[in-house]
């Protein structure tokens, strides 16, 4: 099976990230898509991080009801920092079977030489690419291993939605219903 690997702090999930996932299922040779909640991405500031199990949460419950988009928390039982190349390694060990893929948006694939062991991601594994407002093409545009995409730009940000609530100005239509009432309740992003 060809999965997709839609890696990513959730900081809170969005509707951005729903319909990104939802596209490139149905509009790839992706058939199913794997949410991996990383718990720090050793290229993002940890402290505007709530828990990785929050995170986790409601990474579930944005995706409750469709069976071909899987959450998983792989990254939360390895090594930190999380390493891209080291959770594709786990999985190839663990997950013979299947082919895996990466999802990210064109500022990650900017960005990518910063990564570890980038060239062996372009190497060994298909990219999947959605477009970002702002994002220059490089030289890894043109990369066999690189399928851009015509999702659906989403000019939504986590950090948005996170300074919004932290303002008091409610992002009820930003995020999935379920997960807008988790946030309410454990009072998150207040502080």
């Amino acid at each position: 099976m060809n999965i997709g690997l839609f890696f990513g702090s959730f900081n809170p999930i969005h509707i951005g990230h729903q319909i990104i996932a939802q596209y490139l299922l149905e509009f790839t040779e992706l058939e199913q898509i794997w949410i991996i909640v990383s718990p720090q991405n050793p290229l993002k500031d940890p402290d505007s991080l709530i828990h990785a199990y929050d995170r986790l949460e409601m990474c579930k419950l944005a995706f409750e009801d469709q069976d071909a988009i899987q959450v998983k928390d792989i990254e939360l039982h390895l090594p930190q920092p999380s390493y891209t190349i080291d959770t594709l390694t786990y999985l190839k060990e663990k997950y013979t079977a299947h082919q895996f893929s990466l999802i990210m948006g064109e500022d990650n694939l900017l960005s990518l030489p910063k990564w570890k062991n980038y060239e062996l991601l372009l190497r060994d594994y298909q990219l999947y690419v959605y477009p970002r407002t702002g994002s220059a093409t490089s030289i890894l545009h043109t990369h066999p291993h690189v399928h851009l995409t015509a999702t659906p730009k989403m000019e939504i940000a986590a950090s948005f939605i996170r300074n919004a609530i932290k303002e008091g100005k409610s992002m009820q239509y930003f995020l999935d219903k379920k997960v807008f009432d988790f946030i309410q309740a454990k009072n998150l992003y207040k502080l």
